[in-house]
């Protein structure tokens, strides 16, 4: 696969004019205000039940947590066996379009690192790839075609990453409510979809000590459909391919979940990674929210933040060689 998108120099300086919404702040701290009033006390609602892996060095916990308006989200909680002196950092992640939380021995890295690790089922996913979730989405949907980016698309109150994107922030509620764990030394992480997640997230709960996003989704949706036809993008080419009238309402309402208009709200340190070959979450998408991140802060400087390039992948990223990059970043802030 050749390079399609702007040259690196272009990227690097890639800042597109956005239609921020007038009400987009109020539209979240709405959001979230509902559902942590929905989700009751944390203490009495937050469950977690012991699994036995037959694991020695790690322990697993089934995490049921309130997520939007209350609704009840899995999530796996692994950590070191070994006592520690003083409360753990934290690790949440998200997880790629389609996939589940699978099963806790597929995440042990970060817990034998000396991390409690959070793994955060989605919603109404964990049936496209790997082994599977458990979690169902009870909200509704009108019209949309197969996946779930177009569910909701005519309304961001009826949006489904508006749900996707509190539990998101439920989670890192839910995981600084425990005993045992820091929760001045939280980070959330994900790749693709889990990325864009992970954007949205920083960008919406205060206090984080880094945000990882590898190779994210939900970022400059405009600029995605215009450029790349592979799905998950291509889901709304085909909505709009149908509702041929639909586009202003579908681009509003994509605007209020939108990472390239989210990061500018993010204050936590960030490490991003992009691909220039990748046509599943072009470059130019991943650069619009990497280059405004913490823009739209009132801090006294701008959010710290780096990003990895990737040359000469496609959507895979980094894999395997993201782990030792991030533990290390990670373990800067953390300690």
């Amino acid at each position: 696969m050749p390079l399609f998108d702007l040259p690196l120099a272009e990227l690097e300086t890639y800042a597109p004019a956005l239609d921020e919404p007038a009400d987009l702040d109020a539209f979240w701290s709405r959001t979230l205000a509902e559902s942590r009033a929905a989700g009751g006390d944390l203490a009495e609602t937050v469950r977690l039940e012991p699994v036995d892996t037959g694991l020695d060095l790690v322990v697993v916990d089934d995490v049921t947590f309130p997520g939007f308006a209350g609704h009840p989200i899995k999530a796996w909680l692994v950590r070191p066996a070994v006592p520690r002196d003083e409360p753990l950092p934290a690790v949440v992640e998200f997880i790629g379009y389609g996939g589940g939380r699978g099963l806790p021995h597929e995440h042990l890295a970060w817990a034998n690192a000396g991390f409690a690790h959070l793994v955060v089922d989605t919603r109404g996913q964990g049936s496209h790839w790997g082994s599977g979730g458990g979690t169902p989405d009870p909200a509704g949907s009108g019209p949309a075609v197969p996946g779930v980016l177009t569910r909701g698309i005519e309304d961001p109150h009826d949006h489904y990453y508006r749900r996707v994107f509190t539990d998101g922030v439920r989670a890192v509620d839910a995981v600084r409510s425990l005993p045992g764990i820091d929760p001045a030394r939280v980070a959330v992480h994900g790749v693709s979809q889990g990325g864009g997640i992970a954007i949205a997230v920083a960008a919406l709960a205060d206090g984080l000590v880094g945000a990882m996003p590898d190779v994210p989704f939900l970022c400059h949706y405009r600029r995605a459909v215009e450029i790349t036809d592979r799905d998950p993008y291509r889901e709304l080419t085909r909505y709009l391919a149908v509702h041929r009238d639909a586009e202003e309402r579908v681009f509003r309402t994509l605007s209020y979940l939108d990472g390239a208009l989210l990061a500018r709200r993010a204050a936590a340190p960030a490490l991003f990674s992009v691909a220039l070959m990748d046509q599943v979450c072009p470059p130019s998408t991943v650069y619009a929210a990497y280059n405004a991140w913490g823009a739209g802060t009132t801090g006294d400087a701008p959010a710290e933040r780096a990003i990895d390039v990737y040359r000469y992948n496609e959507h895979e990223g980094g894999q395997g060689f993201r782990f030792a990059r991030q533990l290390a970043w990670l373990r800067e802030r953390t300690r």
